[in-house]
């Protein structure tokens, strides 16, 4: 197990110092999951034109399967040894809680993919050396002041229970907190409730929702919240 939203191995390829050409990197990707147990290969890649030769013959081998990312399903990754190149930010947070056997992604933007890694914890690999996933966590964060963590734990909580990650009324709870007790989430910065909901194991994409309010709080924006929620606050 690589980490707790990916119960199967996971890997990204990475291009090392000096190297000119992204094929080396791509390689390696494909070398590190044909060593993979698990049921066939399916590639994604952002366009059906690939300008690889490498995956260009990969993805014309008999029994592999070649997605691209308009009108593409996680769901179609389930039981398949997944090659994912170039994948930004948004379709990294896509990948939570695919079935795959294996995944190895081949990154092109280390800003798209930091915090990925950070959560995923793959096999990192260079050329020439290959750095193995982290063993144990040691994150410790400082608790947040005013009940801020007691409600992003119930908050995750209530999303964890969820397929498909938090509900609008869970949103709109939020939403309300922050407009009627907007003391209470002065004194915390967006990067410690994004550190915070990550260490509870959120969905990235909840991750994002949840630190953009505040965000929008922070900038004295007003939020849509329905009826029924609308003097709502958590105790």
């Amino acid at each position: 197990m690589t980490s707790d939203a990916y119960q199967f191995p996971v890997a990204i390829s990475r291009l090392s110092e000096g190297e000119t050409s992204r094929e080396p990197q791509n390689l390696r990707a494909i070398q590190w999951l044909a060593d993979q147990p698990g049921g066939p290969v399916a590639v994604v890649t952002p366009q059906k034109q690939v300008h690889s030769d490498i995956l260009k013959r990969l993805v014309a081998t008999s029994g592999v399967t070649h997605h691209s990312w308009r009108g593409f399903s996680t769901g179609s990754l389930a039981g398949r040894r997944v090659l994912y190149a170039w994948p930004n930010r948004m379709h990294l947070n896509g990948l939570w809680g695919v079935d795959a056997d294996a995944l190895a992604v081949i990154e092109w933007n280390e800003d798209e993919t930091a915090e990925w890694i950070e959560d995923a914890n793959p096999v990192q690999l260079f050329h020439g050396r290959t750095v193995e996933p982290v063993e144990e966590r040691t994150d410790r964060h400082e608790p947040l002041p005013n009940g801020v963590d007691g409600i992003l734990e119930h908050i995750a909580a209530m999303a964890a229970g969820y397929s498909s990650g938090l509900k609008w009324n869970e949103e709109d709870k939020l939403k309300a907190d922050m407009m009627n007790r907007p003391e209470r989430w002065a004194p915390v910065t967006v990067e410690q409730v994004r550190a915070k909901c990550r260490a509870l194991g959120m969905r990235p994409d909840d991750v994002d929702t949840i630190a953009g309010f505040l965000q929008r709080l922070k900038e004295g924006r007003r939020f849509n919240v329905r009826s029924s929620y609308r003097t709502f606050h958590f105790n």
